[in-house]
């Protein structure tokens, strides 16, 4: 398992260096630049500002620049934020984005598991296809959706919670986000964990068990969820890496000041540094996630340390 470990390690910064590089062609060969806008620069001022920005020297030595910073984990300064450092914005909008994403994943986890494990063990019953049907209603309206229906019903119609205000946690502007960005993944998880647990509930070594004398619970707790949540963990970990990166429909629709919401602002503007700071944040965040997933595959099912 070290062994492993060592080598997804050695391979986490090629990967991270060919996704900053393919991302950082992309927004060279998109038209237009940070600077123009609907009226044009006189040459004079657009010389000087490709100047400053360096964008005027070859693009390999702007290439091999703009890897130097990255690899220093100086991703630069922001173009559009004056005097704003990326690693700056990423450090101020990161807790904003982490704090939703954690509280949406372990709300996904509890109630995707529970009703998940439960669908399992009374299949082809009322709960079953009641809770069956409810994960599907979640998988097929988008968060997009959701979202505004929720903020219709919650906020305008009974004044329980705040449309669109961010006061940190615990208050209760969290509330409505988290519900929002996790019943999409409470829908999967839920019928990962019940196709996993019918998978092991019929495995040999669970009727051996029952044989000896455990209890249902004792099974169930003991034997059967450690084979049967494989494929939840499997999805769970690049999950938790886009929401703990942020994701930008929500962080939109709340008016939420976190990193998918600088994303899309970075996109709109061409803030190189921004989009590249935040990319290879991304990246780093989804391999590290992997190789957890990895590692908690082979703690839950030994064949795979072997």
């Amino acid at each position: 398992m070290l062994r492993f470990i060592i080598r997804r390690l050695i391979i986490t910064i090629p990967t991270i260096l060919v996704v900053i590089t393919i991302t950082w062609g992309l927004i060279r060969l998109a038209p237009g630049n940070f600077y123009t806008g609907e009226k044009a620069l006189p040459e004079a001022i657009e010389l000087n500002i490709r100047e400053k920005y360096g964008l005027d020297r070859p693009w390999h030595e702007q290439y091999l620049r703009t890897m130097g910073q990255i690899l220093r984990l100086d991703f630069g300064t922001s173009l559009k934020y004056e005097g704003k450092s990326v690693n700056e914005i990423i450090a101020r909008s990161l807790p904003v984005s982490a704090t939703v994403g954690i509280l949406a994943y372990l709300l996904a986890l509890i109630v995707g598991i529970t009703v998940g494990s439960i669908a399992a063990l009374k299949q082809n019953s009322k709960w079953d296809y009641a809770s069956m049907t409810v994960a599907m209603l979640g998988i097929s309206i988008p968060n997009f959706v959701l979202g505004p229906i929720l903020v219709l019903f919650f906020s305008m119609t009974l004044y329980w919670l705040p449309p669109s205000r961010w006061d940190g946690f615990p208050s209760k502007s969290v509330i409505l986000p988290v519900i929002t960005l996790s019943a999409l993944y409470m829908a999967y998880i839920a019928r990962l964990t019940r196709a996993g647990m019918l998978e092991v509930l019929r495995a040999d070594y669970i009727r051996t068990a029952r044989s000896k004398g455990l209890s249902e619970t004792q099974v169930v707790i003991r034997h059967a969820l450690r084979g049967g949540l494989l494929p939840v963990v499997s999805y769970t970990g690049p999950a938790l890496a886009f929401l703990l990166t942020g994701t930008v429909v929500v962080e939109k629709l709340f008016v939420l000041p976190g990193l998918g919401t600088y994303f899309i602002q970075a996109s709109l503007n061409r803030d190189e540094p921004l989009i590249l700071g935040i990319v290879a944040f991304i990246s780093m965040t989804l391999l590290t996630m992997n190789l957890l997933v990895d590692i908690a595959y082979g703690y839950l099912d030994p064949r795979i340390r072997h």
